[in-house]
């Protein structure tokens, strides 16, 4: 009683594809991937944003040590 068969998915299946219908369920499937998509760019965006924060630390630092060599 505690497991899922293959006709209980079945059933299942038919029972959602006659509710939502073929064309609202595709559509549905179509919204969670741009939504995954633009998830994932949004993460992308984020990771270079934090490159172009470490790349500047990194001449400031470079900057204040050759300034600190030419005053030494």
């Amino acid at each position: 009683m505690g497991q899922i068969g293959i006709w209980q998915i079945v059933i299942i299946a038919v029972v959602v594809v006659l509710l939502f219908g073929r064309g609202k369920i595709s559509d549905l499937m179509g919204d969670v991937a741009k939504g995954i998509n633009s998830f994932k760019k949004g993460l992308n965006e984020t990771e270079e944003e934090v490159a172009d924060k470490i790349d500047d630390k990194k001449e400031q630092v470079v900057d204040a040590v050759s300034e600190k060599t030419k005053t030494s």
